[in-house]
């Protein structure tokens, strides 16, 4: 399953992990409360998206394809197809593709509170 809309946005070695995250977002410049954003998600192979705070809104990730993890604090939790992860306001996230030749595809669905 691929959900994108355009070329996507390549966002190099993200909050200092390694590779290239490609991100889609897919409620565009429409409001509609009460999620504040809607982010498709392509983790190259090996790649990672480092360690963050959730400075806003809360969130959940959902694994579409792939072998990843999404560690939220100091927590591991698998990040593969059905997979959800859900991080509050202040918490911190990584997350890593574990395959060397496959993409990690997910959704990031933040929502206001």
């Amino acid at each position: 399953m691929r959900i994108e809309k355009g070329p996507g946005d390549a966002r190099a070695e993200l909050f200092g992990g390694r590779g290239t995250v490609t991100v889609w977002n897919l409620l565009g410049r429409r409001a509609a409360p009460p999620f504040s954003a809607v982010l498709s998600c392509e983790l190259e192979p090996g790649g990672s998206v480092g360690r963050h705070v959730q400075q806003r809104d809360p969130e959940i990730v959902i694994g579409l394809e792939g072998d990843g993890e999404a560690t939220v604090d100091d927590t591991a939790h698998p990040l593969g197809p059905g997979d959800v992860v859900h991080l509050g306001h202040g918490q911190v996230l990584a997350i890593t593709n574990r395959s060397d030749d496959a993409p990690l595809r997910y959704l990031i669905i933040k929502a206001m509170v």
